[in-house]
């Protein structure tokens, strides 16, 4: 009998001694450009195992401090796609075999377009948009069980509801869908938002399941719709596998005067990133503080962690076909780590998109952040991140319908917004919105004026940027999290759920008052579809003279004239000062009152009125 067949034989018998329990990547795919591929081999005591290949060059056999864990890299460069072994052998007779795919790409994967400003992105929570499958609304394999009449507990909503709800959302305008996570968070309680996750590689099964995930984004590219999945490095759960028995003590930032856990809370003053004056105990505490009780924050300064987060997430872009990356809490990782991991995956996908979520109050902060930023620049520092969110437009956004005008209020907080624009290398590649999963209800805040929301709208799609929408805005709803908390902002969709009370994903189920939210916002998302101008354009504006702002988008074969009034009374603009941005135009086209205008000396402008023309 020869060796390979005796080795066959013992490893058949021997398979109840030896067992991987977790092997992540669980495959990976010929011909990408990040070729030596890290394999996370988890089982009891397999470090004392060796590992041989065949027809895999094994570049390094890494083992840690936990014997649970062996880091397995292989070379899959120049290898076709098909199955390869690993064999593990502990010379104990009690070797195995483990097979390992390569699969094939999809054709002109590493091309896909991400998304970009002729996109308008909508932001919903899974658990509270639509309930498709009810069946899996509790598992046994997941903690949290359903329950509807819990503020902050699993509401059910799914995967199978987002499928089901394409058609409101293509005949609405919407061209992306930013979903926040949909990967397993197996916390006791408060799971829902799914910011804690417990297993990298696996949608939550109350959601659905990987191939579920897939089909979302499969449905969407059929219509011309991108997939953005929103990303969490900073953090993982404190019930992920790995947590639960870490590889190696500085897989996290363990504090010593923290709790048993570990824990210790961020400061949250990311400034400290950047700041040449501040302390090393204070950037530490910082960069390297919990951001919450439940939510282990990672050391990507070892080089393991951040290449399982570089490989995961690149797994995510091929696995589903994905279009883009939100990244959560971007500005709270080590930067150094967050700019490599970043742009590997821009590497891998030139033309992808990734926007982080830098929550912070001064332009020059936000701006150093993104990709080839002067300011980054100033501290040796490049990102390689394309999209930054304008938190400032949404500071200013949130104050100024609710105040008289002044030299620093009402719509001049807008125009100064903008007047800070040269600070970025990129301004088509910032995000633009009213209010998101985090924020107060913007209905909320302005007593549900419809005035007020068609405003914001108007400004919102019409300036630079990649404007987003958060799930029910468009239906006027709202939602304070000050006094009821986070669930209250989050509540969900009517008509996402069998029984009930009505169906607000259907004109004839909507109220009259949803109706004219979500018919103004329908008509001004359709237009925008199809307007370059509004797009790539260039942006020129006029300092608010009586809380009126005028501003133009223009390129060589279009103009759009946008004018806001922000009080309760008519207004009477003189045309001439605004020359530049008309262009000699003598009339045009109001789209939102679908009337014509001819532009005299002056032009009036309604009360707390909106106004968008197409220049003739």
């Amino acid at each position: 009998m020869n060796y390979y067949i005796t080795f066959l034989i013992v490893c058949i018998s021997s398979t109840v001694f030896a067992q991987i329990d977790r092997l992540e990547p669980p495959f990976w795919w010929a011909g990408m450009e990040h070729n030596e591929v890290q394999l996370v081999c988890y089982g009891n005591n397999i470090a004392a195992y060796e590992v041989a290949s065949e027809d895999l060059k094994i570049l390094e056999v890494k083992k840690v401090e936990n014997p649970n864990y062996l880091f397995i890299t292989i070379d899959s460069k120049d290898k076709a796609a098909g199955t390869y072994s690993l064999y593990f052998d502990n010379g104990k007779n009690q070797p195995f075999r483990r097979n390992y795919e390569l699969k094939t790409r999809t054709a002109n994967s590493a091309q896909r377009e991400g998304f970009d400003s002729s996109d308008v992105i909508y932001l919903l929570m899974p658990d509270r948009f639509a309930n498709g499958d009810s069946s899996n609304d509790s598992t046994s394999n997941t903690v949290e069980k359903v329950d509807r009449s819990k503020n902050g507990g699993r509401h059910g909503g799914d995967i199978t509801g987002i499928i089901n709800n394409l058609d409101y959302l293509e005949d609405l305008g919407v061209t992306a869908l930013w979903s926040t996570p949909l990967l397993e968070d197996n916390e006791p309680t408060y799971s829902y938002h799914t910011y804690a996750q417990s297993d990298y590689y696996k949608i939550d099964p109350r959601f659905g399941s990987n191939e579920d995930y897939k089909e979302l984004a499969d449905n969407m590219h059929k219509r011309d719709m991108k997939l953005i999945m929103d990303y969490v490095t900073n953090h993982w759960g404190s019930k992920h596998w790995m947590i639960q028995d870490l590889p190696m003590e500085d897989w996290i930032h363990y504090w010593e005067d923290g709790d048993r856990s570990g824990f210790k809370r961020s400061n949250y003053r990311m400034t400290t990133q950047f700041d040449g004056n501040a302390s090393a105990i204070d950037a530490q505490g910082c960069m390297d503080g919990w951001f919450d009780t439940t939510m282990p924050d990672m050391n990507q300064a070892n080089p393991l962690v951040l290449n399982y987060m570089v490989q995961n997430a690149i797994w995510w872009i091929e696995y589903a076909g994905l279009d883009g990356f939100r990244v959560d809490t971007y500005s709270y990782n080590n930067k150094e780590a967050i700019a490599t991991w970043t742009k590997a995956i821009m590497n891998e996908y030139p033309n992808f998109n990734i926007m982080g979520e830098i929550w912070m109050h001064d332009q020059a902060q936000i701006s150093y952040w993104q990709k080839d930023s002067k300011i980054g620049a100033i501290d040796n520092f490049n990102s390689g991140l394309p999209t930054v969110m304008d938190f400032t437009l949404h500071d200013a956004i949130s104050a100024m319908f609710n105040e008289d005008p002044a030299w620093d209020k009402g719509f001049i907080r807008a125009y100064d917004n903008f007047t800070n624009d040269f600070l970025y290398p990129d301004t088509n590649n910032l995000l633009v919105f009213a209010g998101n999963h985090d924020t107060n209800r913007i209905n909320e805040i302005y007593k549900s004026d419809l005035d007020t929301y068609k405003q914001i709208m108007t400004l919102i799609f019409t300036v630079r940027g990649i404007p987003q929408i958060y799930y029910g805005d468009e239906i006027g709803m709202t939602g304070n999290k000050e006094t009821l908390g986070d669930g209250d902002i989050r509540r969900d969709f009517p008509g996402g759920w069998s029984g009930d009370a009505q169906n607000a994903f259907t004109q004839q189920g909507r109220t009259e008052s949803q109706n004219a939210y979500h018919n103004f916002t329908k008509k001004l998302l359709n237009w925008r579809k199809e307007k370059e101008v509004m797009h790539t354009g260039e942006f020129l504006h006029y300092i608010p003279f009586d809380d009126v702002y005028v501003y133009f988008r223009y390129n060589d074969a279009e103009r759009v004239m946008v004018v806001l009034n922000n009080t309760s009374e008519e207004k009477t603009i003189a045309l001439d000062r605004f020359s530049e941005g008309l262009n000699g135009a003598t009339s045009g086209y109001n789209i939102i009152s679908e009337t014509k205008i001819t532009f005299s000396e002056t032009m009036t402008v309604p009360a707390k009125g909106s106004m968008i023309i197409e220049l003739k």
